[in-house]
Parts: C-alpha cells; structure tokens; sequence
C-alpha cells in the first residue's frame, strides 16, 4: 500500500505518468498498475485517463491528503526507528530561497559538527516553490520569509531579518558613500532578482514607499549574475547584507547600507508541521533557535 501511494503522489506532483514513473526509477506501466490496484484497494477512481494524465478526480483530491499523512507518517516512523539504534543519521534536503543560502551553509556546518552521520541536499528555490516542496513531502525543510506571505500551517524557527545593500563598483557615482537613500536608485542602471522571488517583490514595495518606480534593465533567478553584472561596472543591484557581503567579498566592488523608508522580513527555517517531528527535523529546528538566540 505504500508503494502504491508515493506512486499516486508521484503522478499528482508531476501531472504526468512518464514523469512519475521517472522520478520513482520504474517504468510507465508499472506505474499505471500500482495506481489501478490502488484505486481497485480503494474502491474509487483516483486518476481521469485519457491520451495522456488528465488530473485528480473528487476522491483523488482527497485521498491525495491522505496519502501525503500516512507516507509522511511513514517515513517519520523509518526515521524513528533509525535513530533508536543509529543515533541522528539520514539525509535532510533543504530548499533554500537564493538571498538566504549563506544561512544554509552556517545552520548545516554547525549541524554536521554535532551530528556527522546527517547528510544534506540543498536546492535554492522561490519561497512559492519552497512551500509546494514541502507540501509534496519533495524536501524536509526550509529557508524562507516568515512574514511577508501566507506560510500555512508550518514549524519555524526565525534566523535573522533582512536588511539591503546597494552593491556597486568602485566607479560608481554611489561609491564610498556610508549610506545611500532608495529614491537615489531612480534613473540608476539595476539588474535584480525576477519578479517571481518574493525578495523582489519586498524590493518593488520599498522603491514604493520610497516614492520611485526604476526599471531593472537585468533580471536573473541568480544572484551571482547579479554581482557579475555589476563587476562589468555600471550596473547596481540590491541584495540582503549577508548575501551582498558574501559576494563582493574579495572582490572590486562595494556593498553600501540603504536607508530611508523600507519594510524589513524574517527569514527563518520552516518545516511540515508535525508532532513530533522526526528526531533529525527536531534536532534541526532546535539548532535554528540556538543560532537565532545567539545573534540577538
């Protein structure tokens, strides 16, 4: 039976068979029949067939919430049983907003110290995206705003606030100012994140608020095409402190406090909210509060 349901999972976070069966390692017709048995099991049609996936029918939608309860319950129970005779061991993959990877690689590095056996996967992704992961049992946790959209129900545990920089080279007319004012960025060449990040949109509402409109002439997804782009000369972009520090670290560039009127968010990480959680989540959580209480 819990086969069967990571396989209805599958077809319902892919909305495809072929991708399904891709990502479970198994055929397409293996696929198709471990659905079919499961529906027979249930006494219901789970998946509308045609030429091709064509959604979840009405008992579908609801056994989709049961599935992802009883494998999540599943796999929480692996993980118990693991820890009783291993200690903490496994793998945690952690889907990570891209201003927020830097907080990735101190949480898990003082992690890994206390608790080497845990292995780590971490993928940077838009908070929307870190959200339906979770909701998809496709990750164990998160590093994302805590604040500025609905996060659902959750665990989290607050790492810092986010504060911005102007990150410019040292030809730019901004350049050894000890603080620039967001309306200066009107008219200035910007290249920043793409309007799908919500770190982006935090930015839109302080160029709001600070009364100004400017166009960024450069998007990306990646903030180190951001930083490239300003190493050419020219170009300015806004990143969060730590990320900006991160990278012009060692290189020609300089990262100058903004001031003036800007809304501020929490960054924190955030999980499946579940009681308990496994041990290794719980271990998890418990070191972002030891960080968060640290750098108060």
């Amino acid at each position: 039976m819990l086969q069967k349901l990571e396989m209805f999972i599958a077809v319902a976070n892919e909305e495809h068979f072929g991708r399904a069966a891709a990502s479970l390692g198994i055929t397409q017709p293996t696929l198709s029949s471990g659905i079919k048995q499961l529906e027979d099991q249930l006494g219901v049609q789970l998946v509308i067939r045609g030429s091709r996936y064509g959604g979840l029918t009405p008992e579908g939608q609801s056994a989709l919430v049961w599935a992802r309860r009883i494998v999540g319950d599943a796999r929480q129970l692996r993980e118990e049983m693991r820890y009783k005779r291993h200690g903490l061991a496994g793998r945690l993959r952690i889907a990570v907003i891209p201003t927020a990877l830097t907080w990735a690689a101190q949480i898990t590095a003082r992690f890994s110290e206390k608790h080497p056996k845990v292995r780590f996967t971490i993928l940077s992704r838009p908070s929307a995206e870190i959200l339906t992961m979770l909701e998809n049992l496709d990750v164990d946790a998160g590093i994302s705003y805590l604040d500025n959209e609905p996060m659902g129900r959750v665990s989290s545990e607050a790492l810092y606030t986010e504060r911005y920089m102007l990150v410019c080279s040292p030809t730019s007319p901004f350049a050894g100012q000890r603080s620039v004012d967001w309306a200066a960025l009107e008219g200035q060449k910007l290249c920043l994140l793409t309007p799908d990040m919500q770190n982006r949109r935090i930015i839109n509402a302080n160029f709001a608020e600070a009364g100004i409109a400017p166009e960024a002439l450069i998007e990306s997804n990646s903030t180190v095409v951001l930083v490239a782009h300003v190493q050419t000369g020219g170009w300015v972009t806004v990143l969060p402190s730590d990320i900006a520090a991160f990278l012009s670290g060692g290189k020609d560039l300089e990262a100058i406090p903004l001031t003036g009127t800007q809304s501020e968010h929490a960054v924190g990480l955030v999980a499946p909210y579940r009681e308990p959680h496994t041990p290794v989540l719980d271990a998890l959580l418990a070191e972002a509060r030891r960080m968060s209480e640290i750098l108060r």
